[in-house]
């Protein structure tokens, strides 16, 4: 039986004001501490007079943050407003309080997202506890909802668990039916959500076995030889070993980049080296067209994952 992933929705009433967001901070620390692969990423340390000190990835998060204002102003690169909130987040999760308001900002808007006033409140107010102006400003401005969670790509990982469950795509590709009962067998053995799978099949090959794509990616989940041989698959025309690789390439990428699967599904396309370099989806027409492709199939951005199967990219970590 396949686990899957919950998250702990971590929550406050901004009206409890600044000690109670401070406390959220805290809290959210606290629920990201344990290894070092799990040492929280978007932790601040609180001081006896209530003081909070930068997290020691600020560097990262300031790369991060930076790349998300070119996405979100069009400043040398196409605006892309998704791309955007995703940095951001990345960057407040990593305890960055300017990425904090402006991922605040940008849901109190409805820019480039649906408008969501409680979980901008919630991110004004981790940003308000440490001292952001503005931050504590658009708080006391901002229509409050009690009891609404961060955005998920803010909150810590917990032990696997079911998915939320999501109505099925149907897939009119001929054989996909066949493929799709195989998917649901073996994605399993590997703590893949099939429906995942299914769309990582149809945008590469669309259920087509001897699919051969001009850089000798093959069969069903497009393997490259090199992909192929990595994970072991001797026949990648043959749809069983060429699941069970693709399967395998999905799980080894979901713990690379800690179950985002956007992320995933650029470094599918692209590599995860492309995705390091760009510090998020690269830029390349073809891998952001992949991704929106995958998105419109697949819905939930995180995903189940394993610890310890990969040290992790530098994307995830604190």
């Amino acid at each position: 039986m396949a686990r899957f992933l919950t998250i702990k929705t971590a929550r406050l009433a901004p009206s409890a004001g600044s000690a109670a967001a401070l406390a959220l901070v805290l809290a959210l620390q606290s629920a990201y501490a344990g290894t070092a692969e799990e040492t929280a990423a978007g932790a601040v340390a609180g001081t006896a007079t209530g003081s909070v000190a930068a997290a020691p990835s600020g560097a990262l998060a300031a790369e991060l943050r930076a790349a998300a204002v070119r996405l979100e102003h069009g400043e040398g690169l196409p605006r892309d407003l998704p791309q955007a909130l995703g940095l951001y987040c990345r960057a407040a999760r990593l305890g960055d309080t300017q990425a904090q308001y402006a991922l605040g900002w940008m849901l109190a808007n409805g820019r480039g997202t649906p408008r969501d006033d409680g979980a901008a409140a919630q991110l004004f107010a981790l940003a308000a506890a440490q001292g952001h102006p503005q931050a504590q400003a658009m708080l006391q401005a901002t229509n409050t909802a009690p009891n609404t969670p961060l955005p998920a790509c803010m909150l810590p990982d917990t032990p696997f668990a079911l998915l939320p469950p999501e109505p099925r795509v149907l897939y009119p590709q001929p054989g996909s039916k066949q493929i799709g009962a195989m998917v649901e067998q073996l994605a399993p053995q590997f703590e893949i959500d099939p429906r995942l799978a299914m769309a990582i099949i149809s945008v590469e090959s669309g259920f087509n076995t001897r699919a051969l794509s001009p850089k000798n990616a093959q069969g069903l989940m497009q393997l490259i030889p090199e992909t192929a041989e990595r994970f072991r698959v001797k026949d990648a025309f043959d749809a069983e070993q060429n699941i069970r690789g693709g399967l395998a390439y999905l799980r080894w990428l979901l713990a690379y980049f800690r179950g985002d699967v956007q992320l995933v599904a650029a470094a599918y396309n692209a590599g995860e080296k492309a995705v390091d370099q760009h510090k998020g989806v690269p830029p390349y027409a073809e891998t952001q067209e992949y991704v929106k492709r995958v998105a419109r199939l697949y819905k939930h951005a995180i995903h189940p994952y394993q610890r310890g199967l990969t040290s992790g990219s530098a994307l995830n970590q604190p």
